[in-house]
C-alpha cells in the first residue's frame, strides 16, 4: 500500500505541474526581450533634482501600441513633480500644501503618459510624443524609445540623500508588464553632437519590465487558419478560440457584417479600444491563414493572409513572426519586409514580417479592407523537405507579440491517400485481420 500510495503522490504532482500555467515572462523567441527604464539624474536644483527618464523598447518585435503607455511609480519620501515636459500626469493630487507656486503633481504615486504629436515645441524634449507609442527594436530601432523630462522636489540634494522611487509598474495600454526594483547602476555618458565631448548624468538607475502575455489577457487574441492546394480541406481556426458568442450573457459582444445595426456599434460611445470583432466561429480579433499554394520541381510556395476581424481598430506598425525549419532557405517574399531572428543561435527557422512603408503597413479595421497578404517563394532542401505529417505548415505564429492559437495537428491537410493510413490504431488493425479471417473461413 506504500507503494501505491506514493506512486499516487507522485501522479498528482506531475498531472498538476502539467497543467499549470506559468505566468513568467519568458518568450522562447526572445528570450532577452525586454522595455528597459532609465532614470538618468541630470543636474540638482534647491530642494531636488532634473531627470530625463526613457524607456527603451528591447523586445525584437513586441511594441506598444495606441493609446500608449502609462508609467507609474510610488514616491520614497514626499516628492512632488514641480514641472514636466514631454509627458504629463494624469492626476494632480492634492497640493494644498503648496503656498504660490503649485506643483505638476503631489500624488504618492503618480502615473505618467505621454504627450501627443504636435505638442508645442516648447513643450518636447527628444523621444517625446508620440502619443505613447514605442515601435519594436528590429521593426524600427529609430522609434524604439521614449523619454520625458521631469523637475522633482522634496528629493535631497545629493546622490546620498536621494531615494530611489518603488513600485514602478508598466500598462501599455493594458495589462502585461511586470517590472523589477529600481537598481542604482553607473550613470550614463552622453556624446555631444560633434563626437568631441562626453557628458554625464549624476546619478542614474534602472528599471527592467518584461511581458507576459498571460498576464496580458486571459483569452488569445489571434488564431490560424491552414489549407493546401493538395487538399480540399480548409482548416479553420478551433471553435472558441478567443471566446463563444453568447448573445444571452453577453449581448453585443460581436456584430453580423450584414446588419443593419453594424454602423450604430461601431460608433457607440463605449471604449474604442475594447475589441467589436465580427461574429465568427472562433471570435478572435486577428487570423492568420497560411496556405501551400504552388510546387515546383526545386522550389514551393505559400501564401499569408492577416485578416483583422476587429471593427473598432486600426493595427498600425503590424509585425508576423513565424516559425518554420525552411526559412533557411527562404528565397523570395513578396509585399512584406523581412529579418531572419535566431533565437537558437545556429538555427535559422524564425522570421519577422511587417509590412512595407506607405503600402501595407497599416492593417485597417474589419470589412473590405481589413486583410494584407503576401506570397513566400521557398527552396527545397531534398535532406528535409515534404508534405507529410503537416511539415509544410508552421510550427508557431505571433501577431504583434501575441502567440496565436494553432488548430490541433490531427485536423492539418494531409496528402492524398495517406491520411486515411496516418491515424489507423493498432487495435484497428487487429480488429480490420480478425474480420477478415472470419470473411474468408465463412466462405470456405
Amino acid at each position: 500500500m506504500a507503494k501505491i500510495s506514493s506512486l499516487t503522490i507522485l501522479l498528482v504532482f506531475l498531472l498538476s505541474c502539467s497543467s499549470f500555467i506559468s505566468t513568467e515572462a519568458y518568450d522562447a523567441l526572445d528570450p532577452n526581450g525586454n522595455i528597459t527604464i532609465k532614470w538618468d539624474i541630470m543636474s540638482w536644483t534647491p530642494d531636488g533634482y532634473v531627470a530625463v527618464v526613457t524607456m527603451y523598447n528591447f523586445q525584437k518585435y513586441r511594441h506598444i501600441q495606441a493609446p500608449g503607455w502609462t508609467l507609474g511609480w510610488t514616491w520614497a519620501k514626499k516628492e512632488v513633480i514641480w514641472s514636466m515636459m514631454g509627458g504629463q500626469t494624469t492626476e494632480q493630487g492634492d497640493c494644498s500644501r503648496f503656498k504660490g507656486n503649485i506643483p505638476h503633481c503631489c500624488k504618492k504615486d503618480p502615473k505618467v503618459v505621454d504627450l501627443m504629436p504636435g505638442t508645442p515645441y516648447n513643450q518636447q524634449i527628444a523621444n517625446c510624443c508620440k502619443g505613447g507609442v514605442i515601435n519594436s527594436w528590429v521593426q524600427d530601432p529609430a522609434n524604439a524609445a521614449s523619454s520625458f523630462q521631469l523637475s522633482v522636489g522634496s528629493a535631497g540634494t545629493t546622490n546620498k540623500t536621494v531615494r530611489v522611487p518603488k513600485n514602478f509598474t508598466l500598462k501599455a495600454p493594458g495589462p502585461g508588464y511586470t517590472c523589477g526594483p529600481a537598481k542604482i547602476v553607473r550613470p550614463s555618458k552622453f556624446v555631444t553632437a560633434d563626437q568631441r565631448r562626453i557628458t554625464q548624468a549624476l546619478m542614474t538607475w534602472n528599471v527592467t519590465c518584461t511581458y507576459s502575455q498571460f498576464l496580458a489577457q486571459k483569452t488569445p487574441t489571434c488564431c490560424v487558419s491552414l489549407s493546401s492546394f493538395y487538399n480540399s480541406t480548409i482548416v479553420p481556426c478551433p471553435t472558441c478560440t478567443c471566446g463563444c458568442q453568447n448573445n444571452l450573457t453577453q449581448p453585443g459582444s460581436c456584430v453580423d457584417p450584414n446588419s443593419p445595426y453594424l454602423a450604430s456599434a461601431v460608433s457607440s460611445g463605449k471604449n474604442i479600444y475594447t475589441p467589436l470583432v465580427q461574429c465568427t466561429t472562433h471570435m478572435c480579433p486577428i487570423r492568420v491563414h497560411w496556405h501551400v499554394k504552388l510546387n515546383y520541381k526545386e522550389y514551393w510556395r505559400v501564401k499569408i493572409t492577416i485578416t483583422n476581424f476587429n471593427y473598432r481598430m486600426n493595427y498600425t506598425q503590424w509585425n508576423l513572426v513565424v516559425q518554420h525549419p525552411n526559412f533557411d532557405n527562404l528565397t523570395q517574399i513578396f509585399s512584406f519586409n523581412y529579418k531572419s531572428l535566431t533565437p537558437y543561435t545556429a538555427i535559422n527557422d524564425t522570421a519577422m514580417l511587417w509590412g512595407v512603408k506607405f503600402y501595407n503597413d497599416l492593417l485597417m479595421q474589419a470589412g473590405p479592407l481589413g486583410n494584407v497578404q503576401s506570397e513566400l517563394l521557398f527552396q527545397k532542401d531534398k535532406s528535409t523537405f515534404s508534405f507529410e505529417k503537416g511539415w509544410a505548415f508552421p510550427r508557431r505564429i505571433y501577431f504583434n507579440g501575441d502567440n496565436c492559437v494553432m488548430p490541433p495537428p490531427d485536423a492539418y491537410p494531409w496528402l492524398p491517400n495517406t491520411s486515411s493510413q496516418l491515424f489507423v490504431s493498432p487495435l484497428c488493425s487487429v480488429m480490420t485481420i480478425l474480420a477478415s479471417l472470419v470473411f474468408l473461413l465463412a466462405n470456405t
